[in-house]
């Protein structure tokens, strides 16, 4: 009696047809075939990212390092302890206001109020504080609370009645400066108390050794402690997760950087309370962006306005949030920069301060497009912004070149993010 293959078991199939049980093997996914192929993985992971266009922060740290070594090749003067410890502070005001540029900027949109408004929370302050008495802390609340407010208000008029964000922010850009100058009034200065908290600001260091080389510490061991137990919670959820010695390896990486900055500033006057203040910030938002609901909401409603919405994502909320929140970071980047020239005056944030701000955001990483970027783009974004006007200024190089310079910068940054977006369509991945 013949047997006929095709009443095989199902069990057996796997004999008689090869090319099915081929076919139902699980896809592996290549994060892990990557990572257990070693260096040879990795390099051919870098390989294909560059070909996608998936370029990441990158372009970014090169530029830098490029910046760096032109200047010092320049002047021997460019990256001693004093030089970065004030490019450091200087850098907060600007940065602090980029954080809240990049949420504006992850929703496609943008505010051009920022600038406006910081200089708004500065002579709030200063007029609360100096000219009628008031304590500094709640002057200090106050003066961030009306960033915030502005903020609100920006979005309402977007979210709810659909004026473009353009069109609004730039209206906010005269109002508030306008409001700005009649607060301080005819003689357009206040001078802040140099031994106050706004003050103190961008003018005190923790002078003892052990703070900048304790925050080190605490900076390395806090990031190998959240990789680590990430990557026992996504193996217990059986998705993939980088090895041990990958998250060694970034660590020492890390933590090399993490001292050699803690012995630059130990050989000037300490560790900046302004540094700490904006590293901790950082930190903060980023946590909200990539481990948060409402961040995952602001990526996908850069992604597609409509498929969030289809979603259940309560659209306008999250508009009107955003534009406060980058009011908010407004406020708080105006006192930074009311601490670094110890006043409140009618030249804050106008001229090119805004187009810093802007620039720091988007040369950073931070897309226009939308739906990409990081708060940590504010830092490497800003960094490259005062390494130039320092070294331009160490230089002696005039003003004007200075803008032409960092505009060449931010369009060859826009140039790179167009084309990155082409070459991620083209492969799929956008």
């Amino acid at each position: 009696m013949s047997i006929d293959k095709t009443s095989t078991p199902a069990g057996d199939q796997s004999v008689d047809n090869p090319e099915a049980a081929s076919a139902a093997v699980p896809t592996v996914d290549p994060r892990l075939l990557v990572r257990e192929q070693g260096f040879a993985g990795y390099l051919g992971e870098f390989k294909r990212k560059m070909k996608a266009g998936d370029l990441g922060s990158m372009p970014v740290v090169v530029g830098l390092l490029i910046i760096w070594a032109i200047f010092t090749s320049l002047n021997s003067n460019f990256l001693t302890a004093g030089n970065f410890s004030d490019m450091s502070i200087a850098m907060v005001g600007t940065g602090m206001i980029a954080v809240g540029i990049v949420f504006v900027l992850l929703l496609g949109e943008i505010d051009l109020s920022v600038g406006s408004v910081s200089g708004v929370a500065g002579a709030t302050f200063a007029v609360l504080n100096v000219t009628h008495g008031m304590n500094e802390i709640l002057a200090l609340v106050l003066a961030i609370l009306t960033g915030t407010v502005a903020g609100a208000i920006h979005g309402a008029v977007f979210a709810k009645i659909g004026v473009p964000a353009f069109a609004v922010t730039l209206a906010g850009l005269l109002f508030w400066q306008g409001f700005m100058l009649q607060i301080l009034g005819s003689n357009g200065t206040i001078n802040l108390d140099a031994d106050g908290v706004v003050a103190k600001l961008t003018s005190y260091y923790f002078t003892d050794v052990a703070a900048a080389y304790g925050l080190a510490i605490v900076v390395t061991a806090g990031y190998f402690l959240t990789a680590f137990f990430d990557n026992r919670r996504r193996e217990s959820a059986g998705v993939p997760s980088r090895p041990l010695n990958e998250i060694i390896v970034r660590t020492v990486l890390l933590a090399v950087l993490a001292f050699a900055v803690a012995i630059v500033f130990n050989q000037y006057k300490g560790l900046p309370l302004a540094v700490v203040i904006f590293l901790a910030f950082l930190l903060f938002t980023d946590f909200v962006l990539r481990r948060t609901a409402y961040g995952r909401k602001i990526y996908a409603l850069g992604g597609s306005v409509e498929a969030s919405r289809r979603a259940g994502i309560n659209v306008d909320l999250v508009r009107i949030s955003v534009f406060a929140i980058a009011g908010t970071f407004a406020a708080i980047g105006g006192l930074f920069v009311a601490s670094k020239i110890a006043s409140a005056n009618q030249g804050a944030g106008t001229g090119e301060f805004l187009m810093n701000v802007i620039a720091a955001a988007v040369i950073g990483g931070t897309s226009l497009f939308g739906g990409r970027g990081r708060t940590w783009d504010a830092l490497l974004g800003v960094m490259v912004i005062i390494s130039i006007q320092y070294g331009l200024a160490l230089e002696g190089i005039a003003s004007p070149v200075q803008y032409m310079i960092t505009g060449g910068v931010l369009l060859a940054t826009v140039v790179i993010d167009a084309v990155t977006r082409k070459t991620q369509k083209t492969a799929g991945r956008a």
